[in-house]
């Protein structure tokens, strides 16, 4: 008897198949879906344009390096020849991330119109006006992967805006660098609604979203000095009507066995997660209680429960004998299934530690490296305690020189001064004497004169 768990995976993945057979690949707008991107012998992709600076990225033959692990600053960008002709649409991208811990690349995906000349390898936050639609993928904001959507109408100039992260209208987190294998992300686009899926799980959706026929889609990506490299694996657009593009049913079927291949390990992983969930809401130790003499609970072992051991001469018949084989071999099946239960748990767990882990680890990188600039700085207040040291010395002699300069100059000037006052001062007590008792004399005789020429009496004609 199934579970409802196993129900709801068969529906999802009925709904699935049945939503992947109503779409229709579109040759023209897409790569990745065969064995090869490209035909074997050929450096472009067909029906698709590549850029970069300062180089051209790197074609393999089943995947497309945009900017290598080195050196760093380097620009990619791969854009298809056709546009989308009608707007009911799926497109399917899958990528991979590598570099180091805290590596600030981007990779952005385009759904605007001539992008090839109006953006080219530009990213979302250097693009000037653009119509259309980017999916900017980093690690904004130190976390460790966001996946973010910008909208513009053609008016509004990205490179010259005073906030870019301000425009964004929808966003999820979400791991993506160093996993060792491809991330999908699938835009769906339609007249009832707009989504994004992040490796099978929602991300972001609207209502209010809109595209128009006639934009080309890309895919862009952008590495800065500590460097990252993104790797493009598959770029698939899928339609519901075929009559607008001449070979959209030429690779269906081999598509359609790629996606059902997909939907199934998605539907197995969807079952993993339903088991580990379960496994988490239950208790850690599950057995049977019973109570003792005591009146104390007892636990006992879940796989106390196992077939006893018996002796062989018991079993008589090849009956019983088939039996107690039978229910062995169920036992042991049981326990194995168990175990690797457990054991798959266990590696989910594990790699989401890992994950969290990395992101620690990268944290505390940073601020290793602001202890680095301590460091520097220490150094260089080092330096400018010696200089400032040699320059107080410097000063001190300096002072000391004009003092003693000073000094010798004063001394000079003030025994000539001394010199000459006292000669001056020598010479001049007797003039200054006799100036003092003459002028007192000549007084005293105005004063007698006045006298006398009172006393003589007048004589009148």
């Amino acid at each position: 008897m199934r579970s409802p768990s196993s129900y709801a995976a068969v529906l999802v993945a009925a709904s699935l198949t049945t939503q992947a057979q109503a779409q229709f690949l579109v040759n023209e707008l897409s790569f990745g879906y065969g064995p090869r991107i490209a035909p074997e012998g050929q450096t472009l992709i067909p029906n698709f344009s590549i850029q970069g600076r300062p180089g051209i990225p790197e074609l393999l033959s089943n995947k497309l390096i945009l900017t290598p692990v080195y050196p760093g600053n380097q620009r990619g960008a791969v854009w298809s020849d056709k546009e989308i002709k009608n707007t009911n649409w799926i497109a399917d991208v899958e990528f991979r991330a590598n570099g180091p811990e805290r590596g600030s690349g981007n990779l952005n995906i385009w759904i605007a119109r001539d992008g090839s000349h109006k953006i080219g390898a530009e990213s979302i936050y250097s693009t000037g006006k653009f119509d259309g639609l980017a999916l900017v993928i980093d690690q904004y904001s130190g976390t460790g992967g966001m996946l973010r959507g910008f909208l513009n109408d053609g008016t509004t100039d990205f490179k010259t805006h005073h906030s870019v992260d301000s425009l964004a209208f929808g966003q999820c987190n979400f791991f993506y660098r160093n996993l060792g294998r491809p991330t999908q992300i699938k835009i769906r686009h339609s007249e009832q609604k707009f989504s994004v899926e992040v490796a099978g799980r929602p991300c972001f959706e609207s209502d209010k979203i809109r595209l128009p026929a006639g934009y080309n889609v890309g895919i862009t990506a952008a590495s800065s000095d500590n460097p990252d490299s993104f790797e493009i694996y598959k770029l698939v657009v899928l339609t519901d009507d075929s009559h607008h593009y001449g070979g959209a049913q030429a690779n269906h079927d081999s598509y359609a066995s790629h996606q059902e291949a997909a939907h199934q390990d998605n539907t197995q992983q969807q079952q993993q997660q339903q088991q580990q969930q379960q496994q988490q809401q239950q208790p850690p130790f599950q057995g049977k209680q019973r109570f003792g003499r005591s009146g104390q609970t007892q636990v006992e072992d879940p796989y106390d429960n196992a077939i006893p051991d018996q002796d062989a001469d018991k079993i008589s018949s090849s009956k019983a004998q088939f039996a107690d084989l039978h229910n062995r071999l169920q036992s042991v099946n049981h326990h194995l299934t168990s175990i690797f239960r457990t054991i798959n748990q266990n590696a989910g767990v594990g790699e989401q530690r890992h994950a969290e882990l990395s992101v620690m680890i990268g944290e505390v990188r940073g601020i290793l490296h602001k202890f680095d600039k301590l460091d520097v700085i220490e150094h260089r207040l080092g330096d400018i305690e010696k200089e400032m040291r040699s320059l107080r010395s410097e000063l001190s002699g300096r002072l000391r020189e004009s003092e003693n300069a000073i000094k010798y100059h004063v001394s000079d000037k003030h025994e000539e001064i001394a010199d000459k006052v006292h000669g001056h001062v020598k010479g001049g007590h007797t003039k200054l004497i006799l100036v003092i008792v003459g002028s007192q004399l000549v007084l005293l005789g105005a004063y007698f004169y006045y006298k006398r020429s009172k006393s003589i009496p007048k004589k009148y004609l």
